[in-house]
């Protein structure tokens, strides 16, 4: 009977710490969610002053060629539809540092002090990155491609027998879409530093292996700049040449880590 009674006390006490963590995984997920539903609501309050900063690369190349900067919608609900598309997008990106934070003080408790100040690092690096990722994109790529895209429109010339006109009149689901494609595209492939440094911390990968894969990385990379980007080579072009470069700087990154890593026990015998 008695041990009967110590199976049961320790089978509690064993399932005690799984439902601990479960209702704290349970309480940061709730407050994540939180976080992106206030995000929504404040991006669906300006969801006209979002669209026009976003409109603004397509809005400049239209009046250099002396176009009107308009776009139109063609379906009844497709304005709405594009501000709740903008406040999901603004909601996120307003959440991910409370969503980052959240998942950090879940993490936290379970690492020892050198594995919190190994993490903390690249966790306010990746945020950093990806708005970085974003930026680039906002302010580079897409004056580019676009003026690339546009470059194709065609004047109605009455010295030239049947000329047909080509018009750019773009929908504002069409614009917005592609250019959160753009957006979120760059602002993710800025994190393969993030993702390839902590994979050579944990041991996953090596400088040396990183290298030797280097031509299969240049195939996936030119796959992945394909299938993300429009079809068009400048965009392409751009995509490669900035995750590539990334690469590389992974590949230093992990031989850093690989450094550090070998110092760390000669000092721990220089010390003892």
């Amino acid at each position: 009977m008695t041990e009967n009674q110590d199976e049961k006390s320790f089978e509690i006490s064993a399932s005690a710490p799984l439902i601990e963590h479960l209702a704290e995984l349970r309480s940061r997920l709730i407050k994540s969610v939180t976080f992106f539903i206030i995000g929504i609501i404040i991006c669906f309050s300006v969801a006209s002053y979002i669209f026009n900063f976003l409109a603004k690369p397509i809005v400049e190349i239209l009046k250099v060629n002396g176009q009107e900067p308009d776009l139109i919608f063609t379906g009844l609900q497709q304005g709405f539809m594009v501000n709740i598309q903008i406040s999901l997008f603004g909601g996120f990106i307003l959440a991910f540092p409370f969503i980052g934070f959240q998942l950090w003080k879940f993490v936290a408790p379970g690492l020892y002090k050198a594995e919190k100040g190994a993490f903390l690092p690249f966790l306010i690096a990746s945020p950093v990155l990806f708005f970085t990722g974003a930026s680039f994109a906002f302010y580079v790529v897409m004056p580019l491609a676009f003026d690339f895209f546009l470059g194709f429109q065609q004047k109605n010339d009455d010295s030239v027998l049947e000329t047909v006109g080509i018009t750019y009149l773009g929908t504002i689901n069409e614009y917005l879409g592609l250019s959160m494609k753009f957006i979120i595209a760059f602002g993710l492939c800025f994190q393969l530093p993030v993702l390839l440094t902590l994979m050579g911390k944990a041991g996953l990968v090596s400088s040396m292996a990183l290298s030797k894969v280097r031509k299969y990385a240049v195939v996936c990379i030119l796959l992945v700049a394909a299938i993300v980007t429009p079809p068009d080579v400048v965009t392409q072009i751009i995509l490669f040449s900035v995750v590539y470069l990334l690469y590389e700087i992974s590949i230093f990154m992990v031989k850093l880590v690989e450094r550090k890593r070998e110092k760390e026990p000669e000092e721990s015998a220089n010390e003892s």
